[in-house]
C-alpha cells in the first residue's frame, strides 16, 4: 500500500469505475476527511483543538483518574466542547508518568548517525507524542490533501509505524494456561457507512455494538476512537453525545500515530491496561473506522481488581 503514490490507485476495473458507489471506495482518505469537515460542519479550529487536546492538553477530570497526585492550576485554558484543560500533556504526561510501560515490549535494533556509524538501542516508548504542540503551530499548518482544506499533517494521525498482539481465549483455557484475564469481549459490531465519508463509520458502530452488550453509552467508562482525522473524530463524539473525559484519557492516534493492522490491537491493549488501572469494574470501547465505508466497535468489560 504504501509503495504507491497517493494519487495512483493501480489498475481498476471499469465495471468498478461505472459504479459511483464503487467508484467512491478509491477516494483519497485525507479526501474523505474534507468531505466530512464539510458536510457536517467541522470546522478548521474545532479540528485543531481537538488535536492539541490529544497532542498536548490533558483534561481535569482524566488527571483526577490518572494523576491523583498531580496538582496544578491553569488561569485561562483553550475550551474545546465547553470543557477546559490544563497545561499538561494528555499522551506525553502518561508517556511521562510511564503509563505505557506496562503496554509496550522494548525493541532492540540497529541504527546508524549521518556518519554511518552503527549503534545498537532499545526502542521503549513511542516517538510520535509532540508536547511542544499549540493551537498558533497548527494554524499555521497548510492543508494536506485539498488547496482550501481543512485537513492538515496536524490534525491527522501521523505517518507511523508499529505492532501490536492481543490473545482472545476462553476462560476456562486461560485459567488452564494460568493467563491472567486483562479483559472480556462482550460484544463487537460492524457497520457500512458511504465511502465518501468513511469517517463516520464509529458514530454508527459504536451505538450497535453497546446495544448488542445489552449496555447504554452512559454505561460506558471509557471510549478509544481511533483519531484517523480530526474532522471525523470530532464528529463521532459529537454525534453520539460522549463526554471528552472519556474519549482517549491518554491520547489517541493524532499524538500516538496510526499504523495500519496495528492501530485496533494498540487500541484494545491501552484500553483494557486503562481500565485495569482504575481498579473497579468498568466498560469500554473501542471503534475505528475503515476506508471503502466501514465502521467498527467492540465492547470490553473490565471485571474489578
Amino acid at each position: 500500500m504504501s509503495l504507491r503514490s497517493a494519487n495512483n490507485p493501480g489498475d481498476i476495473s471499469s465495471n468498478m469505475m461505472d459504479n459511483p458507489k464503487a467508484r467512491d471506495c478509491l477516494i483519497p482518505m485525507g479526501i474523505t476527511s474534507e468531505n466530512v469537515a464539510e458536510k457536517f460542519g467541522v470546522s478548521r479550529k474545532k479540528q485543531d483543538a481537538f488535536a492539541l487536546a490529544s497532542q498536548q492538553k490533558s483534561h481535569l477530570s482524566s488527571f483526577s483518574v490518572c494523576f491523583p497526585s498531580l496538582k496544578f492550576s491553569c488561569t485561562s485554558p483553550p475550551k474545546y466542547f465547553n470543557l477546559s484543560y490544563s497545561f499538561f500533556t494528555r499522551a506525553a504526561k502518561a508517556q511521562q508518568m510511564g503509563l505505557f510501560k506496562t503496554e509496550i515490549v522494548p525493541v532492540k535494533t540497529t541504527v546508524a548517525d549521518n556518519d554511518g556509524n552503527k549503534k545498537t538501542i532499545t526502542v521503549h516508548q513511542d516517538e510520535g507524542i509532540r508536547p511542544s504542540t499549540t493551537l498558533e503551530g497548527l494554524a499555521k499548518l497548510k492543508p494536506a490533501f485539498k488547496e482550501d482544506g481543512s485537513t492538515t499533517a496536524g490534525n491527522a494521525s501521523q505517518v507511523s509505524d508499529g505492532a501490536a498482539a492481543v490473545l482472545l481465549a476462553k476462560r476456562s483455557k486461560a485459567a488452564e494456561l494460568g493467563l491472567p484475564v486483562l479483559g472480556v469481549l462482550r460484544a463487537f459490531a460492524v457497520v457500512g457507512v458511504p465511502p465518501d465519508v468513511m469517517g463516520i463509520g464509529p458514530a454508527y458502530a459504536i451505538p450497535a455494538a453497546v446495544e448488542k452488550a445489552g449496555l447504554t453509552l452512559n454505561d460506558i467508562d471509557i471510549y478509544e476512537i481511533n483519531e484517523a482525522f480530526a474532522s471525523q473524530a470530532v464528529y463521532c463524539v459529537e454525534k453520539l453525545g460522549i463526554p471528552m473525559e472519556k474519549v482517549n484519557p491518554l491520547g489517541g492516534a493524532i499524538a500516538l500515530g496510526h499504523p495500519l493492522g496495528c492501530t485496533g490491537a494498540r487500541q484494545v491493549v491501552t484500553l483494557l491496561h486503562e481500565l485495569k488501572r482504575r481498579g473497579r469494574r468498568a466498560y469500554g470501547v473501542v471503534s475505528m473506522c475503515i476506508g471503502t465505508g466501514m465502521g467498527a466497535a467492540a465492547v470490553f468489560e473490565y471485571p474489578g481488581n
